[in-house]
């Protein structure tokens, strides 16, 4: 299983000085990849009343795929997109950013990506709401063409491309895309499309019932789902025995990934985000450099 961190995005501010510490110490601690959350902007709760969201507009995002083209000059890590709200987005521009990812990288990346919760964030981007769940189908294929031909003539219900591709492409043809999601609709999603899911519960019953429902969808179109990767996630926490077990029962389940998330655990600082994660390396047992 490999071992990686969430970025604390919300909890970085805009230093950059503190985000080459972050990613070039995470690197040094022993772990493997980066994950990064995705909103592009955030609603006013003065204006939109009765906001609910986890985010707003005083939230900070960096925005995942400037983020990578910087960490990639500065560390080896594998970095992950976890997840990029893709239907609100450009097919074709989302296609030539991951591709010079996957190139600055040498092909340590991910694509994660998902639908999204906020109405507000699509109208802001030009987009339709509603229709994200049927976009985000026909984006999978128009992606993976895009990666793997010269060029390309594609006419869906959403894009269009007509005698026109990338270049170069990305190393890895096509780029590992991985799915978030926590409905059966968003879990059958994934089996049925994805190389691998983020799961958004904890191991136990909840767990194994969407990932038989993953291996399901995947089995009926006729693919394998012991091929599929599955990225748990692990809230920091002071006591390194239950980070370790936690650790365990994530890779018990089947986790061929997980990532260490120190948001939301009272830390003030880059610094003591990084404290916590040498603590969580040592109580993992990752090999440092």
């Amino acid at each position: 299983m490999q071992i990686g961190v969430v970025f604390p995005q919300t909890e970085m501010g805009g230093d950059v000085g503190a985000v080459r510490a972050y990613g070039q110490r995470v690197e040094e601690l022993g772990f493997r990849h980066l994950i990064a959350y995705d909103h592009v902007v955030g609603a006013d709760p003065a204006v939109h009343k009765g906001w609910q969201g986890p985010y707003d507009v005083r939230s900070t995002f960096h925005e995942p795929m400037v983020l990578f083209g910087f960490l990639a000059a500065i560390t080896s890590l594998e970095l992950v997109t976890s997840i990029i709200i893709l239907p609100q987005r450009q097919t074709a521009l989302v296609a030539k950013q991951a591709a010079e990812i996957d190139l600055l990288t040498s092909g340590r990346f991910r694509l994660g990506v998902g639908l999204g919760w906020n109405a507000v964030e699509y109208e802001a981007l030009g987009q339709d709401f509603g229709t994200r769940g049927r976009r985000v189908e026909e984006q999978v294929e128009l992606l993976r063409r895009l990666w793997t031909e010269e060029s390309i003539t594609f006419e869906g219900h959403f894009d269009r491309v007509t005698g026109a591709g990338l270049a170069p492409l990305p190393v890895q043809q096509p780029i590992p895309l991985w799915f978030g999601g926590q409905s059966p609709r968003a879990y059958r999603r994934a089996g049925r499309l994805a190389e691998g899911w983020f799961p958004q519960m904890g191991p136990g019953p909840e767990l194994d019932e969407a990932k038989a429902m993953v291996e399901q969808a995947a089995s009926e179109a006729g693919r394998d789902p012991s091929a599929l990767g599955m990225e748990g996630r692990l809230a920091w926490t002071r006591d390194a025995d239950e980070l370790a077990a936690t650790a365990r029962e994530w890779e018990e389940s089947g986790a061929t990934h997980l990532a260490i998330n120190t948001m939301n655990a009272g830390l003030r600082s880059p610094d003591d985000h990084l404290a916590a994660l040498a603590t969580a390396a040592e109580a993992l047992g990752l090999s440092k450099k």
